[in-house]
């Protein structure tokens, strides 16, 4: 999810008065229109994924065909093995066109958040880590709290800290363009334009499950992503992803 502009660590510790802006407009519209577009985008591919519960490695694949492994789900088709004697409805049709708008939602949407945190230097001061943040010392101590679900410091709750930081930049330049990228490869009007976009990745099948477990990541990701908004303090962060408002010292107390 984009993720918005806070104040350095370095900064000098907050006036209990003070009002700060902790995420800007654009931060704050991309955040909620990714957000739409990814329930969206999980919604409708759980539905395509119901029609045929299995996946293969290569350009081809099919029900008499080995499967590299398959999910244990019953099918919304009766033609597809699953060991289950009943089929689910089939909502194929209205779940690839949801698929298909919304993805390309979320595409313009994150293309607009990277094109903003470049050119307003938030990835250099807030998502790129220092050299000292990436001493085994702090990344050791980040891990710790996190797993121990420990509340941020007053220093964090302005910051990002070093794990925050390579997660998004993973969930932002790697697995984003990732997905997007598998999810073309199944295009056969985009491949018939750019094969190579399928052959880098040994064929449409092996594209569908390299989605797939893209997908599964992002998943998680969010997962953890609402836990941790709920840990540091639920209602102070929704209001400072709503108004842009942050929570002073003052008023954390």
């Amino acid at each position: 999810m984009p993720l918005g502009t806070s104040i350095p660590s370095s900064a000098a510790p907050v006036s209990a008065t003070t009002v700060a802006s902790r995420y800007s407009a654009l931060v704050r519209v991309t955040h909620w229109i990714t957000t739409l577009c990814f329930l969206a985008l999980l919604v409708s591919g759980i539905e395509i994924l119901i029609s045929h519960p299995r996946f293969y490695w290569g350009e081809t694949g099919n029900v008499l065909t080995e499967p590299l492994f398959k999910l244990p789900i019953p099918s919304s088709r009766n033609l597809v093995p699953t060991g289950y004697g009943y089929v689910l409805p089939d909502q194929n049709g209205w779940s690839r066109y949801l698929h298909f708008q919304a993805a390309w939602m979320a595409v313009l949407t994150g293309l607009l958040y990277t094109i903003s945190i470049l050119f307003t230097g938030h990835l250099r001061k807030n998502l790129l880590p220092s050299q000292d943040h990436l001493s085994w010392r702090v990344l050791s101590t980040t891990i710790a709290n996190h797993l121990r679900f420990k509340p941020p410091s007053e220093a964090e709750a302005w910051s990002y800290n070093v794990l925050q930081r390579l997660t998004y930049l993973l969930v932002i330049f790697v697995m984003f363009p990732l997905v997007i990228w598998t999810g073309l490869a199944m295009s056969p009007a985009f491949v018939s334009a750019v094969p190579a976009s399928v052959t880098v990745l040994g064929g449409q099948q092996s594209a569908r499950t390299i989605h797939f477990f893209v997908s599964v990541f992002l998943v998680l990701f969010l997962l953890v992503h609402v836990v941790m908004v709920c840990v540091a303090g639920f209602k102070s962060r929704m209001r400072a992803m709503i108004t842009g408002r942050a929570d002073t010292p003052m008023e954390r107390t």
